[in-house]
Order: structure tokens, then C-alpha cells, then sequence
């Protein structure tokens, strides 16, 4: 299904208030279902211009994602890669794939919404949240400590996103010094 005909169908779930089955229906075809995953849930709205979803319960147990009711207020291509964030640690808190240290979880799910390693079939966020989803990867590379092990294991993927970074401030400088 093309991007538009997916949009299609999350507004129509979205005008009869049925949102956990819309993201229901975006996990599906997308295939970021996974056995660890127990569901949709809402969470309070954070406010009209912000998000904030959650994967919550114990590690290397079943993982509910929370997600607030406007979620589908939001761009299509940006939902999807919270989304995957999300889905992505549902898998990373399975059992015998438990990610432990938390700094590594956020760093491989911030890298996934730049890369889409584990999920190629979901489309880039708009620049301006992949600048975003660069600098909370950098902020989690650098939470790991200096010159240690998790550190090491990144550091050449660490130097793909220092250059997507670059490339979208680079590309965010020309517009702003093109005439108008």
C-alpha cells in the first residue's frame, strides 16, 4: 500500500474515534507486529503540538505502547517512526533479546528512525524531526561514558549520524539563504 492509500484508511478509523485500531492497522502493514507486543493503550495528551509515546512493562516481559489520542493530528511519515521507535523496544524487551542498558535502547531506536535497518519499509520523517531524532542519538552516544564499551560498539554508526546531521543543517542553511 502507497503512503496515501494508508492515510486514506487512518482517517477513516480517525472520523469514527477508533485511533488504537488505526495504529492496530499501521503496525500491521507496516509488519512491526511482534509476539512481546501487548497492545495499544491511550496516554494523556501532552499538549496540541507534541507527542510522546511509550513501550512500558518489565523487561522480558510483554510491552503495552502507549499513545495519546492525537497522535493521527500529527504528519503521517513522523507517526510512523515513533511508532517503529516504539516497536522497536518492544523487541529490544523480549525475552533472549533483552537490551539492558537503557542508553543503548534509545541509541538503537533514535538510529532506526534515521537508518531504517530493522524496518526499511517505513518512510523518512520530515527533516526537521530527523535533526531531532540525530540529536537525542548523539545525547544517548554520549550517556553511554566516554571511550566505553557501548561506545566503541557505535562509534562508526555514531559518524553516519554526525553526517545526516550535517547534511540536514547543511541543506536547512542553503534554503535559508536562497532569494526569494
Amino acid at each position: 500500500m502507497n503512503l496515501e492509500n494508508i492515510r486514506m484508511h487512518v482517517d477513516a478509523y480517525k472520523s469514527h474515534d477508533q485511533i488504537l485500531d488505526a495504529a492496530q492497522f499501521l503496525i500491521h502493514n507496516y509488519k512491526l507486529e511482534h509476539e512481546n507486543f501487548a497492545g495499544f493503550d491511550f496516554r494523556p495528551e501532552r499538549s496540541a503540538n507534541a507527542l510522546l509515546l511509550t513501550a512500558e512493562g518489565v523487561l522480558g516481559g510483554p510491552q503495552k505502547v502507549y499513545i495519546p489520542r492525537n497522535i493521527f493530528d500529527f504528519n503521517l511519515p513522523l507517526v510512523l517512526n515513533l511508532i517503529a521507535h516504539e516497536m522497536l523496544h518492544v523487541r529490544q524487551k523480549a525475552p533472549g533479546h533483552i537490551v539492558e542498558d537503557k542508553n543503548e535502547r534509545e541509541w538503537q531506536a533514535y538510529t532506526e528512525m534515521l537508518f531504517h535497518k530493522e524496518f526499511p519499509q517505513i518512510p523518512d520523517a520530515p527533516d526537521f524531526n530527523r535533526k531531532q531524532f540525530a540529536e537525542k542519538a548523539l545525547e544517548y552516544y554520549r550517556r553511554m561514558g566516554e571511550g566505553s564499551e557501548l561506545q566503541q560498539k557505535y562509534a562508526s554508526e555514531k559518524k553516519k549520524v554526525e553526517t545526516v546531521l550535517e547534511e540536514i543543517l547543511s541543506k536547512k542553511s542553503a534554503a535559508q539563504n536562497q532569494p526569494l
